[in-house]
C-alpha cells in the first residue's frame, strides 16, 4: 500500500514539476502502474545477472518522456561505476534488500567501452527497502556492496526523448 501511494506520488510531482502548457486536446493522460505489475515485473526478471529493463515509459507533455524500470541485482554481481552523459534524472525506490550506494565523485579507471572500477570523492550511504536516492544526470553512481540481492525501480525522467515509448 504505502509502495502504491509512494509511486502515485512521484508521478504526480514528476509531472507538475515537467508541465507545459497545452491545449485541452493535447491534455496528458494518467498511467498506472500498479503494486502487483510491479511485483510480477521484478518477480519475472532473471536471476543469473543484473537485470535493468523498462516496465512503462509514456509522453507526460508532448515532448517529455518519464519511465520506470524495474531492477534486480544479484548480491554476486556488483557491477561497475557509471556515469550517463545525459540529461535524464534517475529516482531510486528500494523495494528490497541492502546495498551501499556512491554516489557524486570520479569514476576510477573508467573509459568509452568499460565502467569505472570505483568512484573517488563521492558520498556513500547504505540504502535498504523504502528509501529513495535522487541522481542528477551527469552524476557518478555505483553500488559499492551489496549485502543481499537487492530490487529496486528506477523512475526516469527523458526531456530529450531518447526513451522508446512502452
Amino acid at each position: 500500500m504505502i509502495r502504491v501511494v509512494f509511486l502515485r506520488t512521484v508521478f504526480a510531482v514528476l509531472v507538475i514539476l515537467t508541465a507545459r502548457p497545452v491545449s485541452a486536446q493535447e491534455l496528458p493522460q494518467a498511467t498506472d502502474v500498479t503494486s502487483a505489475d510491479i511485483q510480477k515485473f521484478i518477480n519475472d526478471l532473471p536471476r543469473d545477472a543484473v537485470s535493468d529493463r523498462p516496465i512503462r515509459i509514456v509522453n507526460v507533455t508532448g515532448n517529455y518522456q518519464v519511465g520506470v524500470w524495474g531492477v534486480f541485482r544479484p548480491k554476486e554481481f556488483l557491477g561497475g561505476a557509471n556515469l550517463h552523459e545525459v540529461n535524464t534524472t534517475e529516482i531510486y525506490y528500494m523495494v528490497e534488500g541492502v546495498a551501499t550506494l556512491v554516489t557524486g565523485g570520479t569514476l576510477t579507471d573508467s573509459n568509452d567501452l568499460t565502467p569505472g572500477r570505483g568512484i573517488e570523492g563521492g558520498v556513500s550511504r547504505r540504502v535498504t527497502k523504502g528509501d529513495v536516492i535522487i541522481i542528477p544526470g551527469h552524476t557518478a553512481h555505483w553500488f559499492s556492496e551489496l549485502e543481499t540481492d537487492i530490487e529496486y525501480l528506477i523512475i526516469r525522467t527523458d526531456p530529450d526523448n531518447r526513451f522508446q515509448l512502452r
